[in-house]
C-alpha cells in the first residue's frame, strides 16, 4: 500500500467536496473503460456531470436517488464527448474496476460541504 505525503489543513480546504443526488444516469459508450454518465444535483450548485468507471458493481437503476459526495471544484475534463465537471469518490476494491462509491449515512441537503 502506497503512503501518499502529508498535505496541510490550508490544502485540504482547498479541495470543495459536496453531497449531491444523482437524478439521470446514462451508458458511456464512448468511454474507454466501462462508465456510466452521472447528473448530480448539487442543490444551489446547480446541476453537473461526472463520468463515472461504477458499473461493477451498480446498476442504472439503483443509481437514481442515490446521495453521493464529489469533488465540485476541479476543471472539466472532456472525456470522449462528454464533459465531466465532478468526480465522484469511491473506494476502489482489489479489482481497480470494482469502485464502491462514497455516500452518507444518512439523507443530508444538496449541496452540503464534507469537511
Amino acid at each position: 500500500m502506497i503512503i501518499k505525503p502529508d498535505i496541510s489543513w490550508t490544502d485540504f480546504e482547498k479541495i470543495d467536496i459536496r453531497c449531491g443526488t444523482i437524478i439521470s444516469v446514462n451508458d458511456f459508450e464512448k468511454a474507454r473503460n466501462p462508465s456510466y454518465q452521472l447528473e448530480i444535483d448539487f442543490g444551489p450548485l446547480g446541476i453537473k456531470k461526472s463520468s463515472a468507471q461504477i458499473t461493477a458493481l451498480y446498476q442504472k437503476d439503483d443509481l437514481i436517488g442515490k446521495q453521493i459526495l464529489a469533488v465540485v471544484n476541479f476543471p472539466r475534463k472532456q472525456i470522449a464527448n462528454f464533459f465531466s465537471e465532478c468526480l465522484v469518490l469511491g473506494v476502489y476494491g482489489e479489482d481497480k474496476s470494482e469502485v464502491t462509491i462514497l455516500t452518507p449515512s444518512l439523507p443530508v441537503t444538496n449541496g452540503m460541504h464534507v469537511g
